[in-house]
Parts: C-alpha cells; sequence; structure tokens
C-alpha cells in the first residue's frame, strides 16, 4: 500500500459535494473534527479518502495553525460542514508546536476531536518508499531509514495523544479501508468500540495494542495430539482451554478490569481500544479467549471486533 503525501498547498474536497468558503449565514453545532495523521506512507492518503467517500469534508496539507479556523467557517455553514477531517503530517519543530496550539485551542473551544494515527513498521515503509522510488521526506541527504527515525521522533508525542492507532504494516489499501469504515461508517457512534485480537508472541507483539494479555500461564493445546490439528474457534479446543485451572476465574476478573477501564476510557473521551491476547503460535489459546473475552464485551454493551491476526500462519 502505498501513498502520496505532497508538499504542494492544501487540497480541500468533500463527498457531498459542498464547497469551502460559503457566506456564514448562521450558526449550527460545531462540526465533528478527526484529524489524521502518522508516519508518511503508512496510508494517510488512503485514510482520507475512505472518509472522504462518507461524506466527511475533507482538507489534506492543512497547516495546522488553520485548523480552529477550519471548524469555525464549519460551524457557520448552516449544517452544510457538518463533519471535517484534516490531514497534517509533521515535518520540523515548529509545524508541531502549530498543531499542539491548535488542539490546546479547540480544546478551550469543547470541539469534539479526535485524532487517528496512521502507523507502520520501518521495514513495511521502506519496501513501500523503495517501491515508488520516492525518498522519504526527512531524510534530507540520508538514508530512507534516516527520515523514518526522524519522523518517529517528532511524531511520538501525537501518537500517545491519539485516540485510534492503526498499525497498516500488514494491510493493503482495501483493508485499510475496511478498517476506517468499521470505526466511522455507522451514523451513530457508539460510546466505546473495542477491537479483540488474538495472536502469536512468536511473530511479535501488535504495536497498535492498547493493552497485552498472556495466555501462555495455561497449558499449551499444541502438545495434545488430538487437539493440535484444530485451533481455538473449535469447540473442543475452547473446552480443553477453558477448562484448566485458573482459565475461568482470569477470564471473570479480566473482564471485570475491562470494565473499569473501559469507564475510564469513557470518561477520558477515548472511543477505542485494541486488547491483544497472545500465546506462543496465536492459534490455540489466545484464540480461544479472544472469542469469550469478545462476546463478554460485548454483552456489556460494547461494540467489538474479532480479529485474528495469526492465525493459519502454522
Amino acid at each position: 500500500m502505498t501513498e502520496h503525501d505532497g508538499d504542494g498547498a492544501a487540497d480541500v474536497s468533500t463527498g457531498n459535494g459542498t464547497e469551502p468558503g460559503g457566506e456564514a449565514t448562521g450558526d449550527v453545532a460545531t462540526p465533528e473534527l478527526v484529524i489524521i495523521s502518522g508516519m508518511s506512507g503508512a496510508g494517510r492518503s488512503t485514510a482520507a479518502k475512505c472518509l472522504e467517500d462518507l461524506g466527511w469534508f475533507v482538507v489534506d496539507n492543512l497547516p495546522p495553525a488553520l485548523i480552529p479556523t477550519m471548524v469555525e467557517l464549519g460551524a457557520r455553514s448552516q449544517g452544510n460542514v457538518a463533519r471535517i477531517a484534516v490531514v497534517v503530517d509533521v515535518r520540523g519543530r515548529r509545524f508541531f508546536d502549530n498543531l499542539r496550539e491548535s488542539l490546546a485551542d479547540l480544546d478551550v473551544k469543547q470541539v469534539t476531536r479526535r485524532i487517528v494515527f496512521l502507523e507502520s513498521s520501518d521495514d513495511a515503509l521502506v519496501r513501500r518508499f523503495e517501491s515508488v522510488r520516492r525518498p522519504h521526506p526527512l531524510q534530507g541527504d540520508g538514508r530512507i531509514v534516516d527520515g523514518i527515525a526522524a519522523e518517529r521522533d517528532l511524531l511520538r508525542e501525537l501518537r500517545g495523544d491519539a485516540d485510534l492507532v492503526i498499525d497498516t504494516s500488514g494491510l493493503n489499501v482495501h483493508e485499510l479501508r475496511a478498517k476506517m469504515d468499521a470505526q466511522f461508517a455507522g451514523d451513530e457512534e457508539p460510546e466505546l468500540r473495542a477491537t479483540v485480537m488474538s495472536f502469536g508472541f512468536k511473530y511479535g507483539l501488535p504495536v497498535d495494542a492498547d493493552l497485552v494479555v498472556d495466555m501462555r500461564f495455561l497449558p499449551n493445546p499444541h502438545w495434545v495430539p488430538e487437539l493440535r490439528p484444530f485451533t481455538g474457534l473449535n469447540e473442543e479446543v475452547s473446552n480443553y482451554v477453558f477448562n484448566q485451572p485458573g482459565a475461568k476465574e482470569f477470564l471473570d476478573r479480566y473482564t471485570e478490569l475491562l470494565q473499569l477501564i473501559a469507564a475510564g476510557y469513557r470518561r477520558e473521551g477515548k472511543r477505542y481500544v485494541t486488547v491483544a491476547v497472545g500465546c506462543t503460535g496465536g492459534k490455540h489459546r489466545s484464540v480461544a479467549t479472544s472469542e469469550k473475552l469478545a462476546a463478554r464485551l460485548t454483552s456489556a454493551g460494547v461494540e467489538t471486533v474479532v480479529v485474528h491476526r495469526d492465525l493459519g500462519r502454522e
């Protein structure tokens, strides 16, 4: 998956045909705002295009200092601009300072805003830049990896403030669009949305996980010959896992802990959480636990998506 992150003037587009710059003739509710940022080459343009297709008013490459002005114009558009998405990148310290000041201004004005951060591994980013034979915007006279490292350093604080982090390392364009659709396509946004992701530790930790659960304290069904060919989606494997000492108690207590964390996320205005559930290979214990945990969260009123990242890799 590749994207174009140009240096030119701001490009403005909207999915509903509304043109910016109309005369302000009345006050309406402040538009909903999403700020899309992240690593160059990680999919910012794809994410923005997805929101445009969903009817959002999209502004690409807008200087961060103008974000509050854009929101004010939207508020005076008589409802024609109800949802604004702004794509920003960080290529210098002053640029980042302007973004921080704009975010503080929006908070003072009690503007509802969310930050979507597109992440990707160094290897994936290098491959993408090399495939299109383009330099990284921050590499200067150095290598692509030097530019990536500089950008990660500049974006570290913004990534920590993000409401939603999407790791696109293993995603193609269509899979990224599906993730964006899952988060933004609904007419009414739920209080909290969760992704429960099973994974195998031997394949590495998911970089976009908010919480990580290690199920390796339970016996591995891999060493039970009649269960080895199956996965945690199989009833026999699931029963084996949750008949082990401590398994049901863990599920009960961790569900209670997640409910406590979810309440705190809501108070802090966070709307998205990714819970990564790991075992050795991401085939048995983590899969079975993810299914059970997702069912518990759904029953508690949390809109939940289950992803089995490494299922089928063995």
